[in-house]
């Protein structure tokens, strides 16, 4: 069962997302909340798997939540709000998705969906963590010698092949090709790698992939954005001085003030 947190000032509207959940099988309501402060405290004594967390509260807001809580710390987030206005600035905050009240049933089936996988993806991650670090301990235990005997020092890892991501998918390791690569999302502690219509979860830092990415073909667009410049599509105004960018798929992200002159050189100016 997926444990599950419920956060909205309406009753009407807890008592929704607590039927639909119902319905859907497989998640167990840990805790409902009215306010953002009983939210941060449900949060930290029940450790769920994903919230439902409203955006405009009295008191702290959801993002107010997220703030008090850590990014990193979140389980699994789906903004609720009654305006779509918010939808950008949920997408910074590492939500997985947001629903628009009223709330239409097959989205929040999509959106269900999509947390079923993300709690999966970050269970698997967890598990393959403790396998390599199990495996790196027994690896180490078993290259030192005998009493009187030193231990064996390895040469450093050869890095991955150029033009190529490597990325631990379960049981496997799988080559990603660096020109296949849409855009690269900040998750958490990870990174999300979004490549030919599939995403990855990679245990890295936006900076760190900045750097070992092709600088004439990749920008940074915000502090939890890359993209690959060819697969954008358009751009649109988002506020007075802020765009969004669109890719080819459809994709919709940021591009913020602070990162907005390396996108222009990339587009001759044009911005």
């Amino acid at each position: 069962m997926i444990r599950t947190l419920v956060v909205d000032d309406e009753p009407l509207a807890r008592r929704g997302i607590r039927a639909r959940l119902a319905r859907a099988g497989g998640y167990a309501i840990v805790a409902e909340c009215a306010s953002g402060r009983e939210a941060i405290g449900a949060i930290r004594e029940h450790n769920p798997d994903v919230v439902f967390l409203d955006v405009q509260m009295p008191g702290i807001d959801g993002f107010g939540v997220i703030r008090e809580i850590g990014a990193e710390r979140m389980p699994v987030v789906i903004f609720v709000t009654a305006y779509d206005t918010h939808a950008l600035r949920a997408f910074d905050a590492h939500a997985l998705d947001y629903l628009l009240k009223p709330i239409d049933d097959d989205r929040f089936a999509s959106a269900l969906e999509r947390a079923r996988r993300r709690v999966a993806e970050r269970d698997e991650s967890a598990v393959a963590r403790r396998l390599v670090a199990l495996m790196q301990e027994v690896g180490s235990a078993a290259d030192v010698s005998h009493a009187g005997q030193t231990a064996r020092v390895d040469s450093p890892a050869t890095p991955p092949p150029p033009g190529r991501i490597v990325v631990r998918d379960r049981d496997r390791v799988l080559l990603i090709d660096v020109s296949d690569i849409d855009w690269i999302g900040a998750d958490g502690d990870y990174v999300r790698v979004h490549a030919a219509g599939k995403s990855h979860l990679l245990r890295d830092t936006m900076a760190a992939m900045e750097g070992r990415l092709d600088s004439s073909t990749f920008v940074r667009i915000h502090r939890s954005a890359i993209v690959n410049v060819d697969r954008i599509r358009e751009l649109r105004p988002y506020s007075s001085r802020e765009y969004s960018v669109i890719l080819r798929d459809g994709t919709r992200l940021r591009l913020s003030r602070r990162y907005r002159d390396r996108l222009r050189t990339h587009l001759g100016g044009e911005l």
